[in-house]
């Protein structure tokens, strides 16, 4: 199950990326499970990745590689996560981006490799390893859709987003696919993100450009809230348009900023749209905190309660779990009275009691809706913070039940 259909449009070709999806059978015979990027010599990468201790021998290895050189490759598998393996799964790991950069002609700490699967079981090396011609003999930088549905695990449908603007006198491109619908709670960004543009960005831009749209978008979502070993946010910059971020006027960085930021958030929330099991699309808003932190812990109480989250795959209106979850977010001193809720624009809650206005039809009203808002009022400050998250639905627990099967 999803919310809404899915479309993306027309994924716009970036200069200087070329993608392969084939099929390597690490899971399931005949389905595409190995994603290859080859990006042009001299483009910049920047990443954000899983605080999970225990992250995966893949995230291990880009992290290093990533601070050695310039990428020119990202290697990524599904149906095996390598995490939880290792020493022999960091070993399985190099021997495929080892065996990748002696096709290539390049060294092997220029590959960037990423997993995403099963936890615990070790990476299939050598059908990785034989699938990398393949691979490389069906580059095309027209291969984004193909790489979408490629890096898919329980996802439903593939998820990318695409921006052109005119910048420097130039049309740039911003094109991304990223892949999760379950073990959703980031710390740093999301499953599986990878965002390219033909703009020349130096390496401290980018980071400080991904780590500043990460936190706005991918970092704001949760399924579950279950933080993966596997996470990663990618943003690669081929330069290919002869324009540099740092030649634009003010104006025009804020516009690609804004540009980056938007297709961030478009593919976060497609993650959520497409959560396990999902059928309810929810927009949390907490203003009128204190600072940011206590506005996210507020959002968080509501948007990761189990017991809020089957109410709305119910479309049942009990609005007395999300003042609840408000009350144990864990704000000291929280003026009860100054706390207002509404469901879209229909306020449920005031002065620390159903309001006055409010009747259970209204409620029903927007909970039968796909997508609607808990929006919170916290009175305490200027501050304010928004996050998306997911209904829990009976196909979550089965889908997670059945993971392995």
């Amino acid at each position: 199950m999803a919310v809404g259909n899915g479309e993306y449009g027309t994924l716009h070709a970036v200069p200087g990326v070329r993608l392969a999806a084939v099929s390597a059978g690490i899971k399931k015979p005949g389905r595409l499970d190995l994603v290859l990027f080859e990006l042009n010599e001299g483009s910049i990468t920047a990443g954000v990745f899983t605080r999970n201790a225990f992250c995966a021998a893949p995230v291990i290895l880009s992290k290093a590689h990533l601070g050695a050189r310039m990428p020119r490759y990202f290697l990524i598998n599904t149906g095996n996560a390598n995490a939880g393996t290792g020493a022999p799964g960091l070993d399985a790991a190099s021997r495929c981006c080892e065996a990748l950069a002696a096709l290539g002609g390049i060294a092997a700490n220029a590959v960037l490799p990423f997993s995403t699967g099963v936890i615990g079981e070790l990476l299939p090396a050598a059908k990785i390893i034989a699938a990398l011609p393949q691979a490389l003999s069906t580059l095309s930088a027209d291969n984004w859709d193909s790489a979408a549905r490629g890096i898919m695990t329980t996802d439903t449908r593939p998820k990318a987003a695409s921006r052109q603007l005119t910048l420097g006198g130039k049309t740039l491109t911003l094109t991304g696919i990223t892949k999760g619908a379950g073990m959703i709670k980031p710390n740093m960004a999301t499953m599986l993100a990878y965002i390219c543009t033909d703009l020349s960005l130096t390496q401290r831009e980018a980071q400080t450009l991904l780590r500043a749209a990460a936190d706005k978008s991918f970092n704001r979502v949760t399924v579950d809230g279950d933080t993966s070993t596997n996470d990663c946010c990618m943003l690669s910059a081929t330069g290919q348009s002869g324009v540099s971020f740092a030649s634009l006027p003010p104006v025009e960085q804020t516009l690609f900023t804004t540009a980056l930021q938007e297709l961030c958030v478009e593919l976060a929330t497609a993650i959520i749209k497409d959560g396990e099991g999902a059928t309810k699309f929810v927009t949390v808003d907490v203003e009128g905190g204190a600072d940011s932190e206590e506005c996210l812990k507020v959002g968080y109480a509501i948007a990761e309660s189990p017991l809020v989250k089957t109410a709305l795959f119910a479309s049942d209106p009990n609005w007395g779990r999300i003042l609840a979850a408000v009350g144990r977010a864990g704000l000291h001193e929280l003026d009860l009275d100054a706390i207002e809720i509404w469901l879209d624009r229909t306020k449920i809650v005031e002065h620390g009691a159903r309001a006055t206005s409010y009747t259970e039809e209204q409620g029903q009203r927007v909970l039968n809706q796909e997508a609607f808002t808990i929006r919170v009022s916290l009175g305490r400050g200027g501050a304010r913070e928004r996050l998306w998250t997911c209904d829990f639905s009976h196909d979550y627990v089965s889908i997670n039940a059945d993971y392995r099967s």
